[in-house]
């Protein structure tokens, strides 16, 4: 059955490689003809698909130049069509000998699709009501030397879709819609933020100390001063120093580094926005994520009502607040106020069946059960607040109740989607937070973050009271473009080596 399986396979095989060799030879005797298409380092585009169609009636009879690449052509002995996609769209254009001459025609009938041409001509309506362009002159710019995917068909195999963006960006328009749009979504959070006095600044990617978050940093050796570095997993102690520097608002838009596994909600390198204030505390920043979420749904989706699966997400009515003990209670009945300590609580999560380590105590816990029991419901948007010391190292204690924190999470389709602290400014209690840190990691907490003498130096000149937020741009992007999985929002997700 193999064998005749390949039997099968080896003719369509034959006629790829045929069909690619006939197109090396026209490139061939293109280039002998003194008509490379690579030597041609410019051409002036006037107008593209999309702006011709929706300006017809000015644009009528007009002389446009557009350029793009050939997706289906159609010969017709003295006049053919072809249909153009650029940056916008497409559009059709009709090739007639007579109006660009005998010899380019003929060059026009050998051109494939996948080519990339330039067209100038005058634009008409053709019988069918196709806003087209009839072409004066057609300039062959670039030859494709592969063969895109059958058009009917399109791309749909996923593996090939994330490893050649490129051919998906062409085969797939929604695709193309999606990472557009992605841009016009960091476009739209960069002028919120300006607008609100903010200050976008840079910090480094290598990093001796990789602090500000929970998890397993990438690392490496830099060479010219003999040192181990890592990549950065968070943008968290930097930004900190600038406030303590003065900056009193300062933001940061950039990849960060965590050595994890992929999933539909992680990849390893991903975008993390992360903003800090000076003088204000998480519920400041709780409103200013409300309405920085609607300002762009907004802005780039024309709604503040967006479909995300089966759901319709509304960003426009008031974001639903609990804290972390409200929530757990709420889906399932138990109140951990009530919960004396770790040993009781390790006795619910035995009855509940929730896995903890031995070095886990009762913070640790009530956040098991949260993730087990809460995190699936949190659909529409709600913030979760008040977190356990236990697992916010970084995060300012609530003063009428310091086993917990000013924190929140932000949940919209049962993900994480910001990560907000009223942040820790006694350098004293921090060295303790570090310690603990410390602790955990001698005993086996990879994610555990380790001590930072800069930082602790940097608190100890004095931080004012601040807010802090770091938000998941990707996941904002997936919430946006209705996008089941991160590798659909990032161009070039990270995907095993294929000699592996």
């Amino acid at each position: 059955m193999a064998e005749q399986n390949k039997q099968n396979q080896q003719p369509k095989e034959q006629d790829i490689n045929q069909l690619l060799k006939v197109r090396r030879e026209k490139l061939t005797a293109l280039q002998e003809a003194g008509k490379d298409p690579f030597r041609i380092t410019k051409f002036d585009v006037t107008h593209h698909s999309t702006d011709i169609k929706d300006n017809f009636e000015e644009l009528e009879g007009k002389k446009v130049t557009v350029a793009g690449r050939i997706m289906s052509k159609r010969v017709m002995g003295k006049a053919s069509f072809c249909n153009v996609q650029d940056l916008k769209g497409n559009i059709q254009s009709y090739v007639a000998r007579d109006s660009i001459g005998e010899e380019p025609y003929a060059d026009f009938k050998k051109y494939d699709v996948g080519d990339i041409v330039g067209i100038s001509g005058e634009v008409f309506k053709t019988k069918t009501e196709e806003i087209s362009i009839h072409a004066e002159s057609v300039t062959l710019l670039s030859k494709s030397l592969q063969i895109l995917p059958e058009k009917y068909h399109g791309l749909t195999n996923t593996d090939i879709r994330y490893r050649q963006r490129y051919t998906d960006l062409i085969m797939n328009e929604e695709v193309k819609e999606t990472f557009v749009k992605r841009s016009q979504i960091i476009s739209s959070i960069r002028r919120f933020l300006d607008d609100q006095g903010f200050m976008e600044v840079e910090t480094p990617m290598l990093v001796s100390n990789a602090g500000g978050a929970a998890a397993r940093p990438f690392e490496s050796h830099y060479n010219a001063l003999d040192e181990d570095v890592k990549l950065r997993i968070s943008l968290e102690l930097y930004l900190k120093r600038l406030i303590v520097g003065g900056l009193e608002r300062v933001y940061e838009i950039g990849r960060v580094f965590r050595n994890e596994g992929l999933d539909t909600r992680h990849n390893p390198e991903f975008t993390l926005m992360e903003l800090y204030q000076a003088y204000t505390d998480y519920n400041g920043m709780m409103d200013l994520t409300e309405n920085m979420f609607r300002h762009v749904a907004e802005e780039v989706c024309g709604t503040t009502t967006v479909p995300y699966g089966e759901y319709m997400i509304d960003l426009g009515k008031p974001f639903e607040r609990m804290t972390m003990i409200e929530a757990v209670k709420k889906y399932t009945g138990i109140d951990f106020d009530e919960v004396p300590d770790t040993e009781a609580a390790k006795k619910l999560a035995d009855e509940k069946e929730v896995h903890y380590e031995d070095r886990h105590t009762k913070g640790d816990i009530l956040n098991l059960f949260f993730e087990e029991f809460v995190e699936e419901n949190l659909i529409q948007p709600t913030f979760i607040m008040d977190h356990p010391v236990e697992i916010s190292p970084l995060t300012k204690r609530k003063p009428d109740k310091p086993d917990y924190v000013e924190r929140f999470e932000l949940f919209i389709t049962a993900r994480e989607m910001c990560n907000a602290y009223s942040e820790l400014n006694d350098p004293i209690d921090q060295r303790e937070r570090f310690k603990a840190q410390e602790a955990a990691l001698a005993a086996g907490d990879e994610e555990a973050n380790t001590t930072d003498e800069d930082f602790l130096n940097a608190l100890e000149i004095g931080m004012p009271p601040t807010g802090g937020i770091g938000y998941g741009i990707d996941r904002l992007v997936m919430l946006l473009t209705n996008a089941p999985a991160i590798r659909d929002v990032l161009l070039f997700p990270t995907m095993k080596s294929l000699d592996k």
